[in-house]
C-alpha cells in the first residue's frame, strides 16, 4: 500500500506538472499574439512621429502630421487588433475561404468568384482620386509593417489552432495587404445591404404554388396612413412621373419549371450562406435620426445611429480617431467614429464640423434574368451572341489538386446558375422540358458589379465641413444605396439618399424576367439631383429606420420592399413627446422595446374565450401589459411564443418550407390586414376537414403557446422572462462553429439574455421560423452632440480587440447589454484625460 500510494502521488505530481505545462503553453500562445499598446515602434516611410493614445477600452486615437503617416498608423493599429478578421474577410471577398477551411467552403467560394467581387475592386483602383489611392496604399503599408514583425500564432491565436485542424492550412503565411483587399470589403457590405435577390427567388417559388394575387397579399403596400415616410411631402425630380410596364402573369408562369425552381433553390441556399459569413442576419435594418436645436437642451443638433447587423465575434465595427496635428489643406483629417477593420478612414461618426449616420435605403438594385443559352452563346434581341468567359482556380486546404470552374457572363451579369455543375445541368434539363429549344440559366444584374468610386466618397465625407461639401461627397457614393443623415455645428440638419438605382422600362425587379428581350434591359440610373434630399425641414426632425423614403408622388421607382415603418414611427412618436432632448434622452430612445405588433394583436387575443384555468393564465399575462419587452417581462415572453405559433398555424400548412414567416415588419402588416378578414383562406388549416377562421387560429395559438412556454420555462407565469428565451451568443465567424467544444469556448461569448425583438427600436431580431435566439442586433450605438463633441456617447457590440482573452475582447458587451454607453472623448484634452496607453511610431533611422 505505501508503494502504491507513492506511485499515485508521483503520478499525480506528474499529471499536475503536465497540466501546468499545458496551461502555461496555452497562456503563452494566447498572450503571444497580444499587441503592444505602449512604448515606441519603428515604422518605415514616416514623415514624423505618430502618437497613438488608447483609453481603458483600447480605443485608439491617432495623431500625425501628414495623411500618409496617419493612415499607415491606422493600418498598423488595425492589424494589431484585428488582423485575423481582416485576413478572413479578404478570403471571403476574394472567394478563397477554402484555402483556409477546406472543401466545406468551396461552394461559397465559387459563388463569390462567380460574382467577381475582387475583380470589380481591382477595376475600381484606377478610377479613384490619386489621394484616395495613396490613403489605401499607406494603410496597406502599415498593415504590412505589422506582418513583417509577426507571424503564426504571434499574429492571432486562430492561426495556431487552424494549423492543428485536420485538413487545415499548413505553414500558412498571410500575403501582404493591398489596396484591393480594403476595397473588396465594400463589395461585401454592398451584398449585405444591396438588394432583393432572395425575395425575388422566393416570389418565384411561391408563384409555382399560388395565384399572383395570393402572393401579393403577403407583400402588402406600405401603410402611409399609419407610418410616416422619411420625407412626408413633396415630389423630387423634374421629368414627371416615371412609370414602368408590368411583367405579364403569362410570361412569369411560362418560364416556370420544377427544374428551374431546383436551380433557384440551389442559388438561394448558397447565397444565404454569405450573409452569415459577412455579419448579416434576419431582421437586419438600422435606426438613425437627427433633431435640430429646436428640440434639444443646448440649442444645437443631436444625431443618433445604431446599424442592425448580424451578431459576430468580434463585432463588425471597430472604433478609431484620426487626427492631423495641424488641420488644414495639407492634412485635413480630424475625424472619429466607427470603421471596418481592413478599411482606412471612418465610415460613421463625426469630424470637427459635421456628423453623419447611415441606414439602409434598400432599393431594388438586383435583378434576375432568365437567359436562353446555346453552348457559350446567349440570345438577345433575336441574335445569338458570345458570352464572356473566364476560368477560376481554387486551392483547397487538404486537397492535392486545385478545382477549376468556368464563369460565363451575359450583358446582364454573371450566370449564377452555373455555380455548380449540378445547377448548370438543371438549366439544360429544364430547357428540354420547356418550349425553348436551348438551355437556360439565371444571370444576376447588380449595381455593385459596376466599378465605382465609393471609396472617394468615404474620405470626402470624413473631411466635409458643411452641407454642400457633404452632398458633393455623397454623389460619389454608389453602392450600397443608403439613407444618410447629417448635422453640423452651425445648427443645420439634412438627409440625402445616394447611390446607383436603376430605371426600368418594364418590370419592377419583383420577378425574374426574360434576358433575351431588350425591353427588360436597364435604361440607366436615377440622376443624383433627382434622389430624395432634405435640408433643415420645418419640423426639425428627420427619422430613418428603413421605412419608405418618399410618398407615392415621388417621380421614380425606388423599391417596394421597405421596412413597414413600425420602428420609425415609434422613434418619431418618442421624439415628439420627449420635450427638450439631450444625449442621454436620445440614447434612451435607442433602447425602446415597445412591440407594435403586440399593440395591434393583443386586443384580438383578449377577446378570445378560454375556459380552462391553466390555459387562461397565459392570456391573463397580456392584460394591462404596456407592450414593452424588457428581458424580465413575462408578458413579452408569452406574447412572442403566441406570435410564433400564430404565424406557424396560419402559414406553414400552405407555404413551402424556406418561405415561412420570419416574423418581421412585413408579417406585422400581413397580420394587420388579415385581422380584418376573419374568414380569409389564409386562416384555414388545409390539413383539417373543417374550415378554420381567425378566432379558431388565435385560440389555438394561445393554447399552444401556454403549453410551449411551460415546457421551455416554468408552469407559473411569474417565472416567465423574455430574456430566458431570447438569448444572444456572440459566435466567432470561423472557429466559433468548429464543432470542437473547447475551441468554441475559447472564441465565443454568451449567452446573454436580451430584451427588444424584431422590428422593435431595440432591434434584437429573431427568426420566427427557427426559434427565439437573437440573429441580429444593434451592432453599435452612437449619439453625437453637436454642441460639444466630448459629450457624445458610443458603444460597440464587442470590443476593439479581436484577440480572445484580451481585456478589450468583450469589455463593451457588458455595457451594451445593459444599454449603457461610453464617453466619446474627441478633443485632445478629453483624449488625454482618458489615456491609459501611449504608443509612438518613429522613423527607423532616428
Amino acid at each position: 500500500m505505501p508503494r502504491l500510494l507513492r506511485l499515485v502521488v508521483i503520478s499525480g505530481i506528474a499529471l499536475a506538472t503536465v497540466l501546468v505545462v499545458i496551461a502555461g503553453t496555452v497562456i503563452f500562445v494566447v498572450r503571444h499574439s497580444f499587441p503592444t499598446y505602449d512604448g515606441s515602434i519603428d515604422l518605415n516611410g514616416l514623415d514624423g512621429d505618430v502618437n497613438v493614445v488608447r483609453d481603458a477600452n483600447g480605443i485608439p486615437q491617432i495623431y500625425a502630421d501628414t495623411p500618409a503617416d496617419l493612415f499607415a498608423a491606422q493600418g498598423y493599429v488595425a492589424a494589431q487588433d484585428r488582423f485575423f478578421e481582416m485576413d478572413f474577410r479578404r478570403h471571403v471577398t476574394a472567394g478563397r475561404l477554402s484555402e483556409l477551411f477546406g472543401k466545406d467552403a468551396l461552394e461559397t467560394d465559387k459563388f463569390v468568384r462567380t460574382l467577381g467581387w475582387r475583380r470589380v475592386a481591382e477595376q475600381e483602383l484606377p478610377l479613384l482620386n490619386p489621394s484616395t489611392r495613396e490613403y489605401l496604399d499607406d494603410y496597406a503599408r502599415g498593415v504590412n509593417a505589422y506582418l513583417s514583425k509577426h507571424s503564426g500564432s504571434g499574429l492571432s491565436l486562430e492561426y495556431g489552432i487552424l494549423s492543428l485542424q485536420p485538413g487545415g492550412p499548413k505553414n500558412y503565411t498571410p500575403e501582404p495587404w493591398t489596396a484591393a483587399d480594403s476595397l473588396s470589403w465594400l463589395k461585401a457590405m454592398a451584398w449585405d445591404l444591396g438588394g432583393n435577390l432572395d425575395e425575388e427567388i422566393t416570389r418565384t417559388k411561391l408563384l409555382a404554388a399560388f395565384p399572383a394575387r395570393n402572393i401579393e397579399s403577403l407583400y402588402p403596400q406600405y401603410p402611409y396612413d399609419r407610418n410616416q415616410p422619411i420625407m412626408s411631402s413633396g415630389s423630387i425630380g423634374t421629368d414627371g412621373k416615371f412609370t414602368t410596364a408590368p411583367v405579364s402573369p403569362e410570361l412569369r408562369r411560362g418560364m416556370l419549371t420544377q427544374d428551374l425552381l431546383k436551380s433557384l433553390d440551389s442559388v438561394q441556399s448558397v447565397a444565404k450562406g454569405l450573409p452569415e459569413l459577412l455579419g448579416q442576419g434576419d431582421g437586419v435594418g438600422s435606426n438613425s435620426w437627427v433633431v435640430s436645436g429646436d428640440h434639444t437642451t443646448t440649442g444645437k443638433p443631436l444625431l443618433a445611429n445604431d446599424p442592425h447587423l448580424g451578431a459576430t465575434m468580434p463585432g463588425i465595427w471597430t472604433q478609431v480617431g484620426l487626427h492631423c496635428n495641424s488641420v488644414g489643406k495639407a492634412c485635413p483629417f480630424d475625424v472619429s467614429g466607427f470603421s471596418f477593420s481592413g478599411l482606412p478612414g471612418v465610415v460613421i461618426g463625426h469630424n470637427n464640423a459635421i456628423s453623419w449616420g447611415f441606414t439602409n435605403l434598400d432599393p431594388d438594385v438586383q435583378d434576375l434574368y432568365l437567359e436562353r443559352i446555346d453552348g457559350n452563346n446567349v440570345l438577345y434581341n433575336n441574335k445569338w451572341r458570345a458570352m464572356a468567359t473566364r476560368e477560376e482556380t481554387f486551392k483547397v486546404a487538404g486537397e492535392d489538386k486545385p478545382v477549376k470552374i468556368t464563369v460565363r457572363e451575359t450583358r446582364h451579369g454573371p450566370l449564377i446558375s452555373d455555380v455548380g455543375e449540378d445547377e448548370r445541368k438543371v438549366g439544360e434539363q429544364a430547357a428540354a422540358q420547356a418550349k425553348y429549344p436551348t438551355a437556360y440559366g439565371v444571370a444576376l444584374q447588380w449595381t455593385a458589379l459596376n466599378p465605382g468610386k465609393t471609396a472617394d466618397a468615404l474620405f470626402a465625407i470624413n473631411t466635409a465641413q458643411n452641407w454642400t461639401e457633404f452632398r458633393a461627397a455623397a454623389q460619389q457614393f454608389q453602392v450600397p444605396s443608403q439613407n444618410l443623415v447629417y448635422a453640423d455645428t452651425d445648427g443645420h440638419i439634412g438627409y440625402q439618399s445616394p447611390g446607383l438605382i436603376p430605371i426600368r422600362a418594364t418590370g419592377r425587379g419583383d420577378w425574374p424576367v426574360p434576358g433575351w428581350d431588350p425591353k427588360y434591359y436597364w435604361k440607366g440610373y436615377i440622376p443624383f439631383d433627382a434622389l430624395p434630399t432634405e435640408f433643415d425641414p420645418p419640423g426639425g426632425i428627420i427619422v430613418t429606420a428603413n421605412q419608405a423614403v418618399v410618398p407615392n408622388t415621388y417621380t421614380y421607382y425606388l423599391t417596394n420592399t421597405w421596412d413597414y415603418g413600425y420602428r420609425s414611427q415609434q422613434i418619431l412618436d418618442r421624439i415628439k413627446s420627449a420635450g427638450k432632448l439631450d444625449a442621454n434622452a436620445m440614447a434612451s430612445i435607442q433602447l425602446d422595446t415597445k412591440n407594435k405588433a403586440a399593440e395591434m394583436l393583443v386586443p384580438y387575443l383578449l377577446r378570445i374565450s378560454i375556459d380552462d384555468a391553466f390555459e387562461k393564465q397565459g392570456q391573463d399575462t397580456l392584460r394591462n401589459w404596456d407592450f414593452t419587452q424588457p428581458p424580465d417581462s413575462a408578458a413579452a415572453a408569452y406574447f412572442n411564443v403566441v406570435w410564433r405559433n400564430l404565424l406557424a398555424l396560419t402559414f406553414h400548412d400552405q407555404l413551402p418550407e424556406g418561405t415561412w414567416p420570419d416574423g418581421g415588419s412585413r408579417w406585422f402588416e400581413v397580420i394587420h390586414t388579415l385581422l380584418g378578414q376573419p374568414n380569409s383562406g389564409w386562416w384555414d388549416n388545409i390539413g383539417t376537414p373543417q374550415k378554420e377562421s381567425r378566432d379558431d387560429i388565435l385560440r389555438e395559438a394561445l393554447v399552444n403557446a401556454r403549453t410551449e412556454i411551460t415546457q421551455k420555462m416554468a408552469r407559473e407565469p411569474v417565472n416567465w422572462q423574455w430574456g430566458k428565451l431570447h438569448k444572444l451568443t456572440l459566435t466567432n465567424q470561423t472557429l466559433g462553429k468548429s464543432g470542437i467544444g473547447l475551441v468554441e469556448k475559447i472564441f465565443n461569448r454568451g449567452p446573454y439574455q436580451l430584451g427588444g425583438g424584431t422590428s422593435i427600436v431595440d432591434a434584437t431580431a429573431w427568426d420566427a421560423s427557427e426559434g427565439y435566439d437573437v440573429t441580429a442586433t444593434p451592432s453599435m450605438r452612437m449619439v453625437v452632440d453637436l454642441s460639444d463633441f466630448d459629450q457624445s456617447r458610443w458603444v460597440n457590440l464587442t470590443g476593439v480587440s479581436g484577440h480572445a482573452f484580451s481585456s478589450n475582447y468583450t469589455d463593451q458587451t457588458k455595457l451594451w447589454v445593459k444599454g449603457e454607453t461610453l464617453q466619446w472623448a474627441y478633443t485632445k484634452g478629453a483624449v488625454e484625460a482618458t489615456r491609459k496607453h501611449s504608443l509612438t511610431f518613429t522613423k527607423p533611422d532616428r
